[in-house]
């Protein structure tokens, strides 16, 4: 239900999307118990206390844990309240994370459910307040993601003409977007936009951010480090890697005032910028329709996390930044990958569907886990979607359905296969191709860009 802060500003929060969502019987549990951590949810904004229940947890990880939360654990101590709208059950047998979330606000139970299951990944226990909340009934929890839009606006007064129609300056509205070099992303695109394609919150940046650094001295390494800044204010990054963010900076901050932004970063971060740990799973434009801008990328999957006109001289910078803190690429050989849950996703292998999902002889479809706004149907060898903007049409896609973000989303069983949905788009070229009684296919289904329903394999009636 939570994030680790040592990945990098918006990219941490990609972290927070499970798969489908854990599925079982609450368990038992333990009776060992290192203590008890109160803090607020930086997503729900909601008050939660989780306790480190099983033998594996040390006092050392818990209280790590804790802190993780921005608030101190209480050795010993249990999570009591009168009042409850359930608990949420994350991890193994030894090391469960055991969360109860306080309150009395009945209007609390669906998201609530929703942001264990499938944000999550866990366990959810209703208390008796929330016992008669249907699964999906609350959406997300999360804005809806908004397609990304390229925006055509002429330059700024001072600016030269841009290289799109007209001279005016063309955009993509994306997290993976940036706008024409030596331009700011917020002059040309809404920020708004990009905010939905992950989910945003503040978050400190690392310890001692704002400390004296002597290569500001360095006019060589300053020439760099200005580079560096003016290429990420091109990108959406800025959006919530600056004091744009309503709600406050995410990590690091290209904008910080005092001291050098890039002391900011977790280690992690660092690798992610020196193409040591693998960040296509966030998904990027081809150059020739991003202003020249690219990142890591299928056919480029060491190249920098940032979108950048010169990749080698981006990563030169980070090598030098990780060498400055001692750190190797053996530091991050057990991770190669760096999208979390979007890399699972992409990764992820489909078993047989269960309780009658697939789509039946009628061309009804039927999944789990609530409303739908994405719907696929695939080859059975077809690889798991990821993220737009070049991810989320694999080989072997059939049909596929979506929800624009101003219209509703559909329940399992009103969705007939080739049969568009009111208010839907179908993203696949003409008509859907009938299936083959006995063979087997795959169907995907979303409740939104990266939030997986249901994935598995059917067998066509």
């Amino acid at each position: 239900m939570t994030v680790a802060r040592r990945l990098p500003g918006l990219f941490v929060v990609a972290a927070l999307l499970a798969g489908c969502g854990a599925k079982g019987p609450v368990p038992d549990k333990p009776a060992e118990n290192v203590g008890a951590c109160n803090y607020t949810n930086k997503f729900s904004k909601h008050a939660e206390c989780r306790e480190y229940r099983g033998a594996s947890w040390t006092v050392a990880d818990a209280t790590q844990d804790c802190v993780d939360q921005g608030s101190t654990i209480e050795l010993g101590k249990t999570c009591d309240f009168a009042e409850q709208i359930g608990q949420c059950i994350l991890g193994k047998p030894g090391k469960y994370t055991w969360i109860t979330m306080p309150g009395n606000d009945k209007s609390q139970c669906s998201s609530s459910k929703t942001g264990c299951e499938l944000f999550g990944g866990g366990i959810f226990s209703p208390s008796a307040l929330c016992s008669d909340v249907p699964a999906g009934s609350g959406g997300t929890g999360l804005p809806t993601f908004q397609w990304p839009d390229q925006v055509c606006k002429p330059p700024i007064a001072g600016e030269d003409a841009g290289m799109g129609p007209n001279g005016t300056v063309c955009t993509w509205e994306m997290i993976s977007g940036a706008t024409e070099e030596g331009r700011r992303f917020e002059d040309y695109a809404s920020c708004d936009r990009v905010r939905t394609q992950r989910p945003y919150y503040a978050a400190p940046a690392n310890t001692n951010a704002t400390r004296d650094d002597p290569r500001l001295n360095d006019p060589a390494y300053v020439a760099e480090l200005t580079w560096v800044k003016s290429q990420i204010r091109s990108a959406a990054c800025v959006c919530c890697h600056s004091t744009l963010a309503p709600q406050g900076t995410s990590n690091w901050f290209v904008d910080q005032s005092t001291g050098n932004f890039v002391n900011g970063f977790y280690d992690r971060g660092v690798a992610m910028g020196a193409g040591w740990i693998n960040t296509v799973g966030f998904g990027a434009f081809p150059p020739e329709q991003n202003n020249g801008f690219h990142r890591a990328n299928p056919a480029a999957p060491n190249d920098s996390i940032f979108p950048t006109t010169d990749s080698e001289r981006m990563k030169r910078f980070w090598l030098a930044e990780a060498a400055a803190r001692g750190l190797t690429a053996d530091t991050f050989a057990s991770t190669p990958y760096g999208a979390g849950p979007l890399d699972d996703q992409r990764f992820y292998k489909p078993t047989a569907c269960v309780s009658g999902e697939g789509v039946h002889a009628d061309g009804t479809i039927t999944w789990q886990q609530g409303p739908a706004r994405y719907i696929y149907v695939m080859n059975a060898t077809s690889s798991s979607p990821g993220v737009p903007p070049n991810l989320d049409m694999p080989d072997g896609v059939l049909w596929r359905v979506d929800a624009p973000f101003t219209a509703d989303p559909v329940a399992s069983g009103t969705v007939k296969y080739g049969s568009v949905p009111a208010n839907f788009v179908q993203r696949t070229t003409g008509a859907a191709p009938a299936l083959v009684s006995g063979q087997q296919y795959y169907l995907y289904v979303m409740a939104d860009i990266a939030i997986p329903n249901s994935r598995c394999l059917f067998t066509a009636p």
